[in-house]
């Protein structure tokens, strides 16, 4: 019989002191209530902790509410239908997310044998002491032995999304896939398309958010996963790179992923000397600096449902060589739309969407610019807006995955200096290069030259501001003055 009595783990677990201040709390309510799940996992590993679990014998959206509301915090009922709540609480360390739910079944036992890896159905009870851990299937030993084992025979057929999640843990947490649970992973990759659309793209979007996604990517790919979320990438495995890169277009793929998580690191705040150890990245390490606190800005954009910027980058290198794959001739356009149906496949945002569209569509103008004049950056930043920085760390990313152990010095220098004229006009020189201030609008303009309302107005409005970019006009007496010109000569 699987047993629920807490006893001492192998390590203290770590707890935030809000925990005590929620236990405080809670200590009158006459439910059971217990943490359940990865926070106890993570507690254990001393891992940092912003999502908390607990699970509750009682009315659970009722226990998340008043946490909400004695803790001043933000709440929000996830399924009325399994009664389970949301809390949102700020803190001075990061906000951290407390879910509340009703047991699955009868019991904590039925709730814990019915999860879906051994590590993550650990409980502590709430209302007793926060240092014992109770423990039924032996996930503290699993953890021991860095292994990921189901709960049950039936955990990955129950829930197909289980599957992702093996490999996203096995990878984040230096876990080896149990031999019968790795069989049942591979049982159930038919099932996935069962899922969710929205459960699929959450789940993957959480891997692809790990610290060195490639390895779970690669694991995925092998149990025939990948395929299931991003069908373009079956043709990639057997289309080969042109001479002398002589590695198919899949494998590019993952160097490109690889390339793209060590620039990461290298815009990183904890990057180390060991992070830009290669000459590539030191040079690309000392030219990005005066940006980086900007690129990381840029990078901490959060997406629906807290999905990460990196992750959305990540997925748009998955899907970079697509065009290419299905032999298309001006591949980037093509593919494009690809990307755009893919995207509404994983039901991404409109704004997520746009974006994948865009990176990819225009994933070769930087290589492509003839040279890095004024008009020439201006239309390169008119063209993308802030997509611009993603096709920039992504054509860094692309040509060192591209040529590997052949860089040339040269050329690699050539061209992180062509980006990093790019991110001097839209970081340092914007008003510039990029969105000169406004001198005329289109009301003047129709005023001082006896103009209707049409497309022209658009049209002298573009000339104007591509003649403030290369310095032929400075002011509004200017600007009119250019307009009249360019009207004159157009008929």
């Amino acid at each position: 019989m699987m047993d629920i009595v807490p006893r001492q783990p192998h390590r203290p677990l770590i707890w935030p002191d809000i925990l005590l201040d929620i236990q405080a709390y809670l200590a009158d309510v006459p439910d059971e209530i217990y943490i359940v799940g990865g926070a106890v996992r993570d507690a254990l590993l001393h891992r940092p902790l912003h999502d908390i679990d607990l699970a509750t014998s009682g009315h659970a959206i009722q226990v998340a509410r008043k946490i909400a509301n004695y803790f001043q915090g933000d709440f929000f009922v996830l399924d009325n239908d399994r009664d389970v709540g949301r809390v949102l609480l700020n803190r001075p360390e990061g906000r951290l997310v407390l879910d509340v739910a009703r047991y699955r079944g009868e019991s904590l036992l039925d709730d814990l044998s019915d999860r879906d890896f051994t590590l993550n159905a650990l409980a502590v009870d709430v209302k007793a002491d926060l240092s014992l851990l109770i423990d039924p299937l032996n996930g503290e030993e699993d953890i021991k032995k860095h292994l990921l084992r189901r709960c049950s025979n039936h955990a990955l057929s129950d829930d197909p999304i289980r599957a992702l999640r093996a490999v996203r843990q096995g990878s984040q947490l230096n876990m080896h896939i149990e031999s019968q649970t790795l069989r049942d992973i591979k049982d159930s990759v038919s099932l996935l398309s069962s899922s969710s659309p929205e459960r699929i793209r959450d789940e993957w979007f959480k891997l692809l958010s790990i610290p060195r996604p490639v390895a779970a990517v690669r694991i995925a790919d092998t149990l025939g996963l990948v395929e299931q979320v991003i069908p373009e990438i079956v043709a990639l495995h057997n289309l080969q790179e042109p001479a002398p890169y002589t590695q198919d277009a899949w494998h590019h793929t993952l160097a490109l992923i690889e390339n793209l998580t060590s620039i990461f690191n290298v815009i990183s705040y904890t990057r180390t000397d060991q992070t830009a150890a290669s000459f590539g990245l030191g040079m690309l390490a000392i030219q990005m600096d005066r940006y980086r606190n900007r690129l990381l800005a840029h990078m901490g954009t959060v997406w629906p449902n807290d999905r990460t910027h990196s992750a959305l980058l990540m997925l748009a290198s998955l899907l970079y060589d697509s065009g290419k794959a299905q032999g298309f001739e001006n591949h980037e356009s093509r593919a494009a739309t690809a990307v755009g149906v893919r995207a509404d496949a994983l039901r991404l945002s409109v704004a997520e969407k746009s974006r994948l569209v865009t990176v990819v569509r225009y994933q070769n103008l930087v290589l492509t610019l003839t040279d890095t004049e004024p008009l020439s950056i201006y239309h390169f930043w008119r063209k993308l807006n802030d997509a611009g920085v993603d096709v920039c760390l992504l054509t860094l990313a692309n040509y060192l995955a591209t040529h590997g152990s052949y860089l040339k010095q040269k050329d690699w220098l050539m061209l992180v200096d062509r980006v990093r004229i790019l991110l001097d006009a839209w970081y340092d020189k914007r008003e510039q290069l990029v969105s000169p201030p406004v001198l005329v609008d289109g009301n003047r303009l129709m005023e001082a030259l006896q103009l209707k309302p049409g497309p022209i107005l658009g049209e002298l409005l573009e000339q104007i501001r591509m003649a403030q970019v290369t310095g032929v006009v400075n002011t509004d007496a200017e600007a009119l003055a250019f307009a009249e010109t360019y009207l004159r000569n157009k008929t």
